[in-house]
């Protein structure tokens, strides 16, 4: 079975009040990219990383993965205007031959190698994997025109989405030859669209999406912890 990874890191750090791309702000002297990276280069399981990024930034990603021992990163392919594009041309960038492709946030600079591979492993048996965490918050539905309260959500259904997710390449170049949008978040939902099911991975509460400044904080004091 020969797994790729396509990583996605073509945001632009607006939200993060950042002057370059989200994955490349430094944490502790390295950019959170990096970070992430080095996860899929330690897998035994991922065969090679395709890294999606702006245009106007091809340069200053590829100086980074030239400057860490990250020779996993086979292709450097440039971003579309929405997610759902980046993630179609890292499609386009994959092996004629990779079997499973497993799609994550270049943001996500914490995720668990052991959840990262149980992950790949169930990609032999399933067609989609999503890694997933339950919600820890109540959930309350609100009409935001009037901003009241319209429903209390009962939360035991309720998971939160991460990445990594993993598909069978066939499954996701389906799903996003048959999207009816490409405003979709996260990969999953196109393969839910065709009527297929989406198997639930319980991932780990750590493995945050840098977006803002208090994510940059918290992350930082993660990544000291995993060092220690």
């Amino acid at each position: 079975m020969k797994v790729q990874a396509i990583v996605v890191a073509a945001g632009s750090g607006t939200r993060l009040k950042a002057s370059v791309p989200k994955p490349l702000v430094l944490i502790t002297g390295k950019p959170i990219l990096v970070y992430t990276l080095e996860i899929f280069q330690k897998s035994a399981l991922i065969e090679g990383v395709i890294l999606v990024v702006p245009s106007d930034y091809i340069v200053d990603f590829k100086q980074v993965v030239e400057q860490y021992p990250l020779d996993k990163v086979v292709k450097i392919v440039v971003g579309g205007a929405m997610r759902a594009d980046s993630v179609c041309n890292g499609l386009g960038a994959l092996d004629e031959d990779t079997d499973v492709v497993v799609i994550h946030d270049g943001a996500r600079p914490l995720v668990d190698q052991v959840i990262l591979e149980d992950a790949i492993r169930l990609g032999e048996k399933h067609e989609a994997i999503v890694v997933a965490v339950p919600v820890k918050p109540t959930i309350k539905r609100v009409d935001i025109k009037e901003m009241v309260v319209e429903a209390t959500i009962d939360r035991k259904m309720l998971w939160e989405i991460q990445t990594p997710q993993v598909f069978q390449k066939e499954v996701i170049l389906a799903a996003h030859r048959q999207a009816d949008s490409r405003e979709a978040t996260d990969d999953a939902f196109l393969v839910e669209q065709m009527g297929q099911k989406v198997k639930v991975l319980q991932g780990d509460y750590r493995n945050i999406k840098i977006t803002t400044q208090e994510d940059l904080i918290v992350a930082e004091v993660l990544l000291y912890e995993k060092d220690q």
